[in-house]
């Protein structure tokens, strides 16, 4: 092929796109140098005869070229996805969308060793179980929305939250060794949604609550009763950075209308101070099919309009200081008539069942979408406070909230196709919004500062996507500096996109090149683990994980040394009465000590730690039969408590592949028993 038509061929792509691939191009099919096959007298088989043959086309190539990441190098992004029914998060690379790590959160998860008698991860879980008789224990989680730690808005690599829609609960983890550190299980609310969310500076985390039921915790109401006795809940988890851990002395609720809160999302910059969150449902239906009654999802869907609820966190914070609050179970909670009389909360009307909010980069415009809507909705913050400060109400709900007059705050109104849903920004004052009954990703312009004259509040191109887009999320594209360069469309179906696996298929994360004057589909990754739902994409530079431990004899769970942790020189069996404890050590290859003998209703406590220093060197601890598997990495100190009540003899190992020895270390675990 000669080099003029190769240039030709690339031609739709950018200028660096087509120069490296025509030298590609040139090199092989040029270059003196002869393949093996060559010089044997075989057919070539260079680039040009690949894709002859596996039937690629130029823009094929192009795509691959701009997501391959040769071994050896890092991407340039990571993107933290939430794991859905997993009740994990999945850690992806960007672009070479490979799936780096898989962190155990809200269930057990064998490989990590989390919630497998390991005492530190146990009790992690234990933490999060709901408050109900004896601690009702959680086996499933669904997480939907992770969020990293922010400095003055910006992402700041240190911590990542995720919350579980299904129990209400809040995660943290910790992104020097990520790994979960803490599980709240917020009180008074079952479920949440818009959940979770940072301020600026990560002063708080904010969770709202999904379906309303009555206050306190697990209180029982008939459902006629709904709108008396069922009530909504906007949590404040307070985050100390500097512990790594929410903390619940100093967190707070706001009570709400009993409407179905969904997503939410924090002020920045102008609008630094004030949170707002989406709600569906304000006709407060119940349903009720099976009584002859409208079902739900048709009840929820009668009014034009719902409502955005414009809330004043730094007030709300003033007022809880103040005392102006009542404690249930246990947590401080502002009652709706207090939030009200002291200008807390605001409504503004927006289109019907929304589910995106979305604060653009300056923290001027809020974006509001609705399901049910062809448009995206534009709010100004400044015309927000102008209304707040005049009190151009165009009336109150039911329940006394001040309701903004529409037009007075409304910006813009920009039909882009039926179904949008999420918004994320870049750098070049671009807007891009999911439309998911259209299954594309369409791109727009944002007004004053960004853009002037005919550009502002246009739609610029829409890109088709495969198939049904929820949530999308652009390289940093929720901050006050989005990268731009990509975004990655998360989709909720597959249909053909790949191999057939059964009925249960796959998910879809299509990355997406935005850097140009057009939009190009790079890649299609299946995520073949829970219904995933919301990510966030983060520079790699701005994370500084650990390869090792710091010292040997760490532990993860309090991220300090412990003092009781087992080390060399110093592995013992001791025995107090019906308690056995153990300090052992794990190295290439071999556990010391290697046999373990108590009797049958021993209490045994097994202190271990993995004491090599070389990176990657990670061993396993399992004990057949016991149900029990720690993960161990360098220099990590973990502890396993369990009554040894089957007697006989129990192989343990290394349950992680560490050397060519590995099925060598090994022990027993021997239990004698009674006479």
């Amino acid at each position: 092929m000669k080099s003029w038509k190769i240039l030709s061929i690339f031609s739709t792509g950018g200028l660096g796109i087509v120069l490296v691939v025509s030298f590609v191009f040139l090199f092989l099919f040029t270059s003196p140098l002869k393949t093996s096959s060559q010089k044997k007298g075989k057919s070539p088989e260079g680039v040009e005869e690949i894709a002859k043959a596996r039937d690629l086309t130029p823009q094929d190539i192009e795509a691959a070229l701009k997501t391959y990441v040769p071994t050896g190098k890092y991407d340039d992004y990571l993107m933290f996805c939430s794991g859905g029914h997993s009740g994990q998060v999945l850690v992806i690379g960007l672009p070479s969308m490979r799936l780096l790590k898989l962190i155990a959160v809200f269930t057990p998860e064998p490989w990590q060793g989390f919630g497998y008698g390991s005492n530190e991860s146990s009790d992690i879980l234990k933490a999060g179980y709901m408050p109900v008789g004896k601690d009702r224990k959680l086996s499933w989680g669904d997480t939907h929305h992770p969020a990293l730690t922010e400095t003055n808005g910006d992402y700041d690599g240190q911590f990542l939250f995720i919350n579980d829609k299904a129990n209400a609960r809040v995660a943290v983890i910790d992104l020097r060794d990520f790994e979960t550190k803490q599980i709240i299980k917020t009180p008074n609310i079952i479920s949440n949604h818009g959940t979770t969310y940072v301020t600026p500076n990560t002063e708080y985390v904010i969770e709202g609550s999904q379906y309303s039921t009555p206050l306190p915790f697990y209180n029982y109401a008939p459902i006629e009763q709904y709108q008396e006795k069922y009530r909504g809940l906007i949590t404040f988890h307070k985050f100390d950075r500097e512990k790594g851990r929410i903390d619940e002395s100093n967190s707070f609720q706001i009570e709400l209308p009993p409407y179905g809160q969904d997503l939410c999302d924090a002020g920045k910059k102008e609008s630094d101070g004030w949170v707002f969150c989406n709600t569906f449902n304000t006709e407060m239906a119940t349903g009720g099919i099976e009584q002859g009654k409208p079902p739900l999802e048709a009840g929820a869907s009668q009014r034009d309009m719902d409502y955005l609820h414009v809330i004043n966190w730094k007030k709300a914070e003033e007022v809880v200081k103040a005392g102006k609050v009542k404690e249930i179970s246990g947590a401080k909670v502002i009652p709706l008539e207090t939030a009200i009389a002291e200008g807390i909360l605001y409504f503004i009307p927006e289109p019907k069942s929304p589910h995106g909010v979305d604060v653009a980069p300056r923290g001027d415009y809020i974006v509001i979408s609705g399901k049910l809507d062809t448009h995206t909705t534009i709010f100004s913050f400044d015309k927000i406070q102008k209304a707040i400060a005049e009190e151009n109400y165009e009336g109150k709900d039911p329940y006394g909230v001040p309701i903004l007059n529409f037009k007075d705050v409304l910006v813009a109104q920009l039909e882009i196709g039926l179904g949008p849903l999420h918004t994320q920004f870049d750098n070049e004052g671009n807007a891009y919004t999911s439309v998911f009954i259209e299954s594309t990703l369409a791109k727009w312009k944002l007004g004053e500062p960004y853009n002037s004259g005919d550009q502002a509040w246009t739609l610029v191109e829409k890109i088709p996507v495969h198939y049904n887009i929820g949530h999308l999320v652009c390289a940093e594209g929720d901050t006050v500096s989005p990268d731009g360069k990509y975004c990655v469309a998360l989709n909720k179906w597959s249909i053909d996109r790949f191999t057939p696996v059964g009925p249960l298929h796959p998910q879809n994360f299509q990355l997406i090149d935005v850097s140009g004057d057009k939009m190009q589909l790079l890649y299609d990754m299946p995520i073949g683990i829970g219904e995933p739902h919301l990510c966030q994409i983060a520079k790699t530079d701005k994370f500084d994980p650990w390869l090792v431990y710091p010292e040997t004899g760490f532990n993860p769970a309090t991220m300090t040394k412990n003092p009781k942790a087992a080390l060399a020189g110093k592995e013992r069996i001791e025995r107090k009465g019906d308690t056995v404890e153990v300090w052992m050590t794990a190295i290439r290859s071999h556990f010391n000590p290697e046999h373990i003998k108590v009797k049958e209703g021993d209490k045994v406590k097994l202190n271990i730690t993995n004491i090599e220093r070389a990176r990657d060197a990670t061993h396993g601890f399992g004990i057949d039969g016991y149900n029990i598997n720690l993960s161990l990495e360098p220099g990590e100190s973990n502890t396993v408590e369990f009554v040894a009540d089957k007697p006989g003899v129990y192989p343990f190992y290394c349950t992680e592949f560490c050397s060519a020895l590995h099925l060598e270390m090994a022990g027993y675990l021997l239990v004698e028993p009674k006479e």
